[in-house]
This record gives C-alpha cells, structure tokens and sequence, in this order.
C-alpha cells in the first residue's frame, strides 16, 4: 500500500547541471542547479529553474543566455562547491582552478573540463512561486571526443553524469544500462 508523503520536490533523478553565465560587467559565474531538463524537442530546448535572489538569475535575465554545463563525478567536488557560494562574493571558477571559455554563439561561459555542454539563447521566462523558469533554445551541443560513442553520439557511461535525490540531498552516479528504449516493452 502506498502512503502519503505530502507535497514534495521528489522526482528521481533530477539533474546536477552547472549554469554558466556573464553578469553585466562580463565577469564570468557558474552555479550548480538541480530543478531542470529537456522540455522541448523542436526546437531541441531545456528549463532551469533559479530562484530570483540568486546571481545567476539577473545575470540571465541580462544576458538572455546561459550554459548548461554537465559534470562528471570526477568533478563532483567543484560541482558541489559551485552551488554552496554566490559569484557576487567570490570567483568560483578561479577558486576551483575550472577554466572558463567564451562561447562562440551564446553570451555566456562553459566550464572547458566539463564534458558534455549545452550553449542555450533564452527564449521564455516563467515565474512560478519561488522560482523563476528560463527556457533556453539549444543552440550547439559540444562534446569532449572521449565521451563519444558509435555514431559520434554521447555515451552517457562515458559522460558519467551526477544526479541528485532531493530528498536526502545526496549525489550519485548512473547505473547500469537496462535496456534499449522502445523495445523493451515489445518483448512480451
């Protein structure tokens, strides 16, 4: 039997994704966030939520872009420090020994150790309760080559994503592969 457990922000997993953002004066910032995903196909678009106190929220807001920066677990240390502090009191990047990168296309930074990154023109801003939603337009993908697979495509046993448990505020890694999507439930 199932039992209540009230209205909660319970939904595994939820990402770890590093935003990269400029503020005004075009000094970089990055900050760790866990309220997003892919919310649109065409075009290829992902959320992020932040609440407004936060830098990284004005710095978007005046930007209208941002990175989304996927770590690996080898760099969960970083990941962990970059959601623990603000960018208006400390370099984050320089304090970590990170590298920040220009993007080409986007009014933002990348962290150039991370693997796999996401250069996003925001496209709608939503405001809900405490937070702010920010749906940003995909504009590239860039890959590091030793986290391609067959094809050219992200294998995701290389990338070795973190996700979080909101619930017990705990990071882990991905498991093993299951099994291939849309098939598995036509073997019956």
């Amino acid at each position: 039997m199932k039992r209540s457990i009230g209205a909660k922000t319970i939904a595994h997993p939820v990402p770890v994704w590093v935003i990269g953002t400029y503020d005004p004066e075009g000094k970089p910032n990055v900050a760790t966030v866990a309220w997003g995903g892919i919310c649109c196909s065409s075009p290829p678009c992902v959320s992020i939520s932040l609440r407004k106190a936060t830098y990284s929220h004005g710095n978007i807001v005046n930007k209208k872009a941002f990175t989304v920066n996927v770590p690996s677990e080898k760099y969960i240390r970083e990941a962990d420090y970059f959601g623990t502090v603000s960018g208006r009191n400390e370099d984050k990047l320089g304090k970590t020994g990170l590298t920040g990168v220009k993007s080409d296309l986007v009014d933002a930074p990348y962290v150039k150790e991370f693997p796999l990154i996401l250069e996003c023109k925001l496209i709608h801003t939503i405001e809900i309760g405490l937070h702010t939603e920010f749906i940003g337009e995909i504009m590239d993908v860039k890959a590091e080559e030793d986290v391609l697979g067959k094809n050219g495509i992200t294998d995701i046993e290389k990338v070795r994503p973190v996700i979080f448990a909101p619930d017990t505020s705990s990071y882990y890694g991905i498991g093993k592969n299951l099994s291939k999507a849309f098939s598995a439930g036509k073997k019956r």
